[in-house]
């Protein structure tokens, strides 16, 4: 019974109940084209129906587009209708009504023959009219007769595909025979042109064999001839080699002799030099001489004649003790090296600013004058204030702190004695202690404003 066959005053559920008996028996097993399209048509359906029509299940899917509903819920969607009469009679009723001509015939029982069997089993399925599952079957039938159809069909082409393929491997192995017939035949006349080709090289190596059998003994003949050469040479050579032997005794006796001589004079000679520098050293340090800016003839000049009144201008003039031209004097010195006092310098000449910006500001001022003179220059603070984290020194500058329970004093006459004699050594401080203490071991010492005075130039 359909939903146009319900009587006047009885309302949808009573249709249903009145169909109840006939779909009591089993659900039928649709195609897999059919069931989805059953799906695909109640999804649609399910637009625009009121939720609290729906079943629980299909209330959250009815939300989706309808390709998203068929394709998320389909499951869902069939388990439903197969189940709930009063859900599939709903939606039958606006599947059938937007089929037209098509679902008013389902509706009658009568199935068109021009129809497609899937959309007619699917809305027979959903409609369930008179006769609903004959019409079913047979649109099942003719599915299923359709995909048999169209599975021989592709079996058929398969078959023809192979057979044309058969033609064409079976022409292709005529070719490739042929081919192989005219290859072997070129084979054939190649291998008698080598046959021949080596018959004519089997007579030219055995006329090659013969001609190496007298060269063979020709060569042999000249081998011993150049033996008998070659002995005699070797004792001509045998007889050079003792007389060059002599020759060379000879020679290394009077090399020997020469070297000796020459290392004795060596000797003396860097023993009086030695001599001399030492005892010019040993002279500087007990007199004790700073370096002087004026020559014996100024000294002349000055007691013993008049200067013309201008040249005074031209003269050399002599140097204060705390004049940046005597450090500059002393540091061009070869090989000089600067020991600096470094809190003495600071605390004379930045006093108003940090512990942390006076030695930031020293150590980049000498760096400076160490790129001036190339002179080496240690920088030696007290080692009880000394702090982490320094930033790196300039090139050619050595920082120091001194160690627990030493001065910086103590630390600079070591650096003092641990240099070698002879070595200008520059000390600058203005402590009295520092001062005598290293001028005892030879160093010219500065005052700390000769230092500031000359930074203060760069």
């Amino acid at each position: 019974m359909s939903a146009h066959d319900v009587p006047d005053g009885l309302d949808l559920e009573a249709a249903v109940e009145a169909a109840q008996t006939e779909d009591d028996q089993l659900e039928p097993v649709l195609p897999e084209p059919v069931r989805q399209r059953v799906i695909a048509l109640a999804a649609g359906a399910m637009t625009g129906l009121p939720l609290d029509e729906l079943p629980m299940p299909l209330r959250r899917v009815a939300k989706f587009a309808p390709n998203r509903r068929a394709r998320l819920g389909g499951p869902m969607i069939a388990m439903q209708l197969a189940g709930d009469p009063l859900l599939r009679q709903r939606l039958a009723t606006r599947v059938v009504g937007d089929a037209g001509e098509l679902g008013a015939s389902i509706l009658e029982g009568v199935a068109p023959a021009a129809a497609d069997p899937v959309e007619v089993a699917a809305l027979a399925y959903l409609a369930r009219p008179e006769g609903w599952r004959t019409l079913v079957t047979d649109a099942t039938e003719a599915v299923r007769a359709d995909a048999e159809d169209a599975l021989a069909a592709e079996r058929v082409r398969d078959v023809e595909q192979r057979l044309s393929r058969a033609e064409h491997d079976r022409a292709v192995a005529r070719v490739e025979a042929d081919k192989l017939r005219d290859e072997l035949a070129r084979l054939r006349d190649e291998a008698a042109g080598l046959r021949e080709e080596v018959r004519s090289l089997s007579k030219s190596l055995r006329e090659s064999q013969a001609k190496e059998r007298k060269a063979t003994d020709m060569l042999a003949a000249e081998k011993g001839r150049a033996n008998r050469a070659t002995a005699d040479h070797d004792a001509e050579l045998r007889r050079l080699r003792a007389k060059l032997a002599e020759a060379e005794t000879a020679a290394g006796a009077q090399r020997q002799s020469a070297k000796d001589a020459r290392a004795v004079d060596d000797a003396r000679l860097w023993l009086l030099l030695e001599t001399i520098g030492q005892a010019a050293v040993g002279l500087r340090r007990e007199l004790a001489l700073d370096p002087t800016d004026k020559l014996p003839a100024d000294f002349v000049a000055d007691t013993s004649a008049d200067r013309p009144e201008n040249a005074g201008a031209g003269s050399a003039r002599a140097l204060d003790a705390d004049d940046p031209a005597r450090l500059d004097q002393l540091l061009s010195l070869p090989k000089a090296h600067m020991v600096v006092d470094g809190y003495n310098v600071t605390k004379k000449g930045y006093a108003e600013i940090s512990l942390e910006q006076q030695r930031n500001r020293l150590i980049a001022g000498v760096g400076g004058l160490v790129a001036q003179t190339r002179a080496e220059v240690t920088v030696v603070f007290d080692g009880a204030e000394r702090v982490h984290g320094l930033p790196p020194a300039p090139r050619g500058v050595r920082v120091l702190f001194s160690r627990k329970g030493e001065t910086a004093d103590e630390l600079i006459r070591r650096l003092v004695r641990a240099e070698p004699p002879g070595r200008p050594i520059v000390v600058i401080s203005s402590d009295k202690e520092v001062i005598d203490g290293v001028r005892r071991h030879g160093a010219y010492p500065l005052s700390s404003d000769t230092l500031l005075r000359r930074l203060s130039r760069s």
